[in-house]
């Protein structure tokens, strides 16, 4: 997540949205006020900042814009412009499900794709769970109200995007990083049970983007 106070706007990291990669372009360009929470070089410089901070939620590198009241008032959250990455379900499990073999930490999710293929780990109901219980507007709300907010898929980044470039007054690029071990077709991963099952855990994002397998 990134909050910036001098240009006004808040960026919001939903998992494997490419996220990183956005966070990075902004802070090639960030104000000496910017708020950062992630991974990122400047994130990690930049933590100090947030020691002792009292908010309504967790502060981290996933925070959704609940979270950060207190941080940031609710009047700056609903006055700033909001936005944030989505991405093709069907592609995101893909790659969140190689990311979770890759993990070292002690979490459900991460036991779970280890011990599992992926069409077992698609249909076992801890991952419809997790999935069914985050739809991408879910990280967008204050309370049970959505925040007015801009989405963009990174399958069309640089057309979804002009509302950002021109609200910056720059336009930014997505470079590649923590690209996962996986198959370049995310198509290849599926059978048809399986397909089936992530348009219904995921059929809010789906009709709303517009999205296809």
């Amino acid at each position: 997540m990134i909050i910036s106070p001098g240009r006004r706007y808040i960026f919001v990291h939903i998992p494997k949205t490419a996220g990183t990669s956005l966070a990075l372009a902004l802070e090639g360009r960030a104000m000496k006020d910017d708020i950062m929470m992630g991974d990122t070089p400047k994130a990690k410089k930049r933590r100090r900042r947030l020691k002792g901070v009292q908010a309504s939620g967790r502060l981290w590198k996933h925070s959704r814009l609940c979270d950060i009241e207190g941080l940031v008032s609710a009047a700056d959250i609903q006055s700033f412009m909001t936005f944030t990455l989505v991405r093709n379900p069907w592609d995101r499990v893909v790659s969140y499900y190689h990311w979770l073999r890759e993990q070292s930490f002690d979490h459900a999710a991460v036991a779970l794709a280890k011990q599992l293929e992926f069409g077992d780990f698609v249909l076992h109901p801890q991952t419809a769970q997790s999935l069914g219980a985050a739809p991408f507007g879910s990280y967008m709300r204050l309370g049970s109200d959505e925040v007015p907010s801009l989405f963009i898929r990174i399958e069309d980044f640089a057309k979804d995007a002009q509302p950002l470039f021109d609200h910056l007054g720059f336009e930014i690029e997505l470079p590649r990083v923590n690209c996962s071990d996986r198959q370049a077709r995310y198509q290849e991963y599926y059978s048809l049970q399986t397909r089936q099952a992530i348009a219904e855990i995921c059929q809010e994002d789906v009709a709303r983007f517009g999205y296809e397998f």
